[in-house]
C-alpha cells in the first residue's frame, strides 16, 4: 500500500508490485500535501514484529490497520490483533482507519461486509465473555460457602477484584465513529481516499 502511494503522490514513484513482497519490519515513506508533508511507517503484521508496534504509538498523529479482504481464513485472527489496536490506551485519541485491502479481487469481501464481519466478531466474543464470568461467579460461590463450612471461625478470606479501567466511554465512542474503507493497493483504487481521510484527520487534530 505504502508503494503505491509514494507512486501516487511523489516523483519518484515506489516499487512496482511485482516485486513488493510481505512487509517484514518496517517501510518508511513521505508524501508532501498543501500545508503539511505526511511521514507513514508501514509496520509488518508478522506475530513477531506486532511486538515493536506499540513503540511508534507516541509518535504518530493517526492510524490505518490495513487488513486483506481476501483472507476470511484468517480474519478471527486480525480481529484479535485490530482490537488490541482499538483498546489501546495510547491510541483511543487518535483517529483509527480500517482499511480493507485487495478490493480488486472478486473474492475479497466488501466494505459492509467486513464491518459486519468485524461486528460479529465482537458479539461472539461479547456472549463468550459473559458465559465464562457466569460460571466463574459460580465457582466462586461454591468455593465460598466451602469456605465458610470448613472455617471452624466462620471468617472467609476474598481476594479484592481488579476493577476495569474507565475509560469515560472513549472505547464506545471510537467504535460509533469507526471508519472502513476499501482500497486496492495493486490498482490504486481508494487510496487517496485514504490519503485524504489521514489529511483531513491531521488538519483538524494541529487546530485542536
Amino acid at each position: 500500500m505504502l508503494e503505491k502511494i509514494k507512486t501516487m503522490y511523489n516523483p519518484t514513484p515506489g516499487m512496482p508490485p511485482e516485486k513488493i513482497g510481505p512487509t517484514v519490519g518496517q517501510n518508511i515513506g513521505k508524501i508532501s500535501l498543501p500545508s503539511t508533508t505526511l511521514h507513514f511507517f508501514d509496520l509488518g503484521g508478522q506475530r513477531d514484529i506486532r511486538s515493536i508496534w506499540p513503540k511508534y504509538y507516541d509518535e504518530c498523529h493517526a492510524v490505518v490497520f490495513v487488513l486483506d479482504a481476501c483472507d476470511q481464513a484468517r480474519l478471527s485472527e486480525t480481529w484479535e490483533v485490530f482490537d488490541e489496536v482499538l483498546n489501546s490506551p495510547r491510541l483511543l485519541n487518535l483517529p483509527l482507519l480500517l482499511l480493507a485491502n485487495k478490493q480488486d479481487n472478486p473474492t475479497s469481501l466488501s466494505v459492509a461486509e467486513i464491518r459486519e464481519s468485524f461486528d460479529a466478531w465482537q458479539r461472539a466474543r461479547a456472549n463468550r465473555e459473559a458465559e465464562n464470568e457466569e460460571a466463574t461467579n459460580k465457582d466462586k460461590g461454591k468455593g465460598k460457602a466451602k469456605e465458610i463450612v470448613n472455617n471452624a471461625e466462620g471468617v472467609s478470606g476474598e481476594v479484592e477484584e481488579t476493577q476495569p479501567h474507565d475509560d469515560g466511554g472513549a472505547k464506545d465512542e471510537r467504535m460509533a465513529s469507526l471508519d472502513v474503507m476499501g482500497a486496492s493497493a495493486l490498482e490504486g483504487t481508494g487510496v487517496r481516499d485514504a490519503v485524504n481521510w489521514l489529511y483531513i484527520r491531521v488538519q483538524n487534530a494541529r487546530k485542536m
